[in-house]
């Protein structure tokens, strides 16, 4: 497997980690959107959300939870994004969760609105 996130995980090239444990690894994005934007890696490779497991989810959770509490104490962060990607848009084929710290004025606006269907035909799609 030519996995990016495997060969950090085995140790096969090198990365700024962070935290470790027997279940995931976290370290610091490479190409980071503002200052201690962190992935969490899950150890064992998952593609993405459609085949990881609700115990691994959970425990990449908690550690983004205590990754969440880190960023504060040490890097004064005024909030923190968690964002997923899934097939397109999924730039490594392996699970991950993005941790963005926020900072007031950082220009990262998620409130663009573009042309959409409206709310209530895709509503119906999904419900019908």
């Amino acid at each position: 497997m030519d996995c990016i996130f495997c060969k950090i995980i085995k140790n096969e090239m090198p990365s700024y980690k962070i935290y470790e444990d027997d279940i995931v690894l976290v370290m610091m994005d490479i190409d980071p959107t503002t200052d201690g934007h962190l992935l969490i890696i899950p150890k064992k490779h998952y593609v993405n959300l459609s085949d990881i497991d609700l115990d691994t989810l959970n425990h990449i959770y908690k550690i983004a939870k205590d990754m969440y509490i880190l960023l504060k104490e040490k890097l004064n962060i005024d909030g923190l994004t968690l964002t997923q990607n899934n097939d397109y848009g999924q730039e490594v084929k392996h699970y991950h969760l993005h941790l963005v710290p926020r900072y007031k004025n950082d220009g990262i606006h998620f409130s663009k609105r573009i042309e959409t269907s409206s709310i209530e035909e895709i509503y119906n799609k999904i419900n019908g």
